[in-house]
């Protein structure tokens, strides 16, 4: 086995568990959401005030490439973060970017289902879910109930 030398002589120091790391990773786990950088940049200031946002984002990457966290890298505009590293699907909002866990058992069959049907060897995957959330389906059906109702002479 050839074991391969770190690039970055400070690769073992960046690595370990500190106490902004720590502490990002508790308030990621108490956000019932899937969060930005800016948003748990908030969350943490109530712990770390002198904190800052580059910090944060420098810590989430080091955190995803732990294991610890999910860096989620949806259709959107923002990286998102999930403290749930377990491999399942999520669905985005199209309109207001909320996302959620898919209430969906993880497909490791549509990995083999590829196996042999291509050259290429399939090491992951990714599926993302896109609709509208609960309160932004009840925003366009209002929108299009009042502009229903605008156009009615009385």
């Amino acid at each position: 086995m050839q074991v391969t030398k770190n690039r970055n002589p400070n690769m073992n120091q960046n690595m370990r568990m500190t106490r902004q790391r720590r502490v990002i990773l508790e308030e990621l786990k108490k956000l019932d959401s899937h969060p930005n950088a800016e948003e748990i940049y908030e969350a943490v200031r109530e712990s770390l005030p002198r904190i800052s946002l580059g910090t944060v984002y420098r810590n989430l990457e080091v955190l995803s490439e732990l294991g610890k966290i999910q860096k989620l890298e949806m259709g959107g505009t923002q990286k998102r973060f999930d403290w749930d590293t377990r491999k399942h699907y999520h669905i985005r909002c199209i309109n207001c970017d909320r996302v959620d866990n898919a209430p969906l058992g993880f497909m490791k069959n549509v990995e083999q289902a590829l196996y042999g049907a291509t050259d290429f060897t399939i090491t992951d995957h990714r599926l993302e879910f896109l609709g509208l959330c609960p309160l932004c389906m009840e925003k366009a059906i209002e929108r299009d109930s009042l502009g229903k109702t605008a156009g009615k002479v009385a």
